[in-house]
């Protein structure tokens, strides 16, 4: 409902109408929080139908926002809309993991160079504060913490570089190895869990001295490590993969 403001006829929204688009807002952004942690770590079979019914029925929505979130998902890379037929996750091949973690790696080891030139002692610190909570989660064995809280290190790394357009294709692939990078920690063969937290220690040592060469080679490196872990993952028998702590 509008009304206007006195001897002017210029209309004003009123604030139940304001407090509603907020709360719309702000629903749409919980239930696509909630569907993407639901698809990246695994509870759908790669290449597997999404579940739309059973989805509605957890999440306690009808089928329109589901499906307004699930095109959020698809622009991001992680299912893939089919004519009339609903959706599926994302099924990415051998060779697809090894390109894009390979881009990763570039766009991640120039993001590290760059913001060491350009980041401020707040950042560092903030960054500083993600790793001791992502550090707490591994203590704990969270995955679930742990992978947001690693994310957000990456990212608050890429946003530091202040480069606008890497930040935009870093963001276009992200969310595309997303899935596979929350399963590569739990490869066996590399104890990759472990190993992941470790090159974080050696990326906050980095940052902290703004050594731009070394926090480069770090990050692609970590990312490359990352892509051998993915793949192995991927390549072990279903019966043999370790569950979820």
């Amino acid at each position: 409902m509008k009304s206007t403001i006195p001897d002017s006829g210029v209309p004003i929204a009123s604030p139940a109408t304001n407090g509603g688009e907020r709360q719309e807002a702000s629903l749409h952004g919980e239930i696509l929080l909630r569907l993407r942690d639901y698809v990246v770590e695994g509870n759908i079979p790669e290449g597997g139908r999404v579940p739309e019914r059973q989805l509605c029925e957890m999440l306690g929505i009808s089928r329109t926002p589901l499906r307004e979130a699930l095109k959020v998902l698809a622009a991001e890379g992680l299912i893939e809309l089919l004519p009339n037929r609903g959706a599926r996750v994302r099924q990415l091949s051998q060779r697809d993991l090894e390109e894009l973690f390979d881009v990763m790696a570039g766009l991640e080891s120039l993001a590290g160079r760059l913001a060491c030139e350009a980041m401020t002692d707040a950042e560092i610190t903030a960054i500083e504060q993600l790793h001791y909570e992502m550090y707490g989660h591994y203590l704990h064995r969270d995955m679930h913490g742990y992978f947001q809280t690693n994310q957000r290190i990456h990212e608050s790394i890429v946003t530091a570089a202040r480069n606008a357009t890497l930040e935009t294709a870093y963001a276009n692939f992200a969310g595309r190895i997303r899935r596979v990078r929350y399963s590569a920690n739990f490869a066996r063969k590399r104890q990759r869990w472990a190993e992941a937290m470790r090159e974080h220690e050696a990326i906050l040592d980095a940052l902290r001295r703004r050594a731009g060469s070394e926090l480069s080679d770090i990050l692609f490196q970590h990312l490359r490590n990352k892509r051998t872990a993915a793949i192995e993952h991927l390549t072990e028998p279903q019966e043999d993969a370790p569950a979820t702590p």
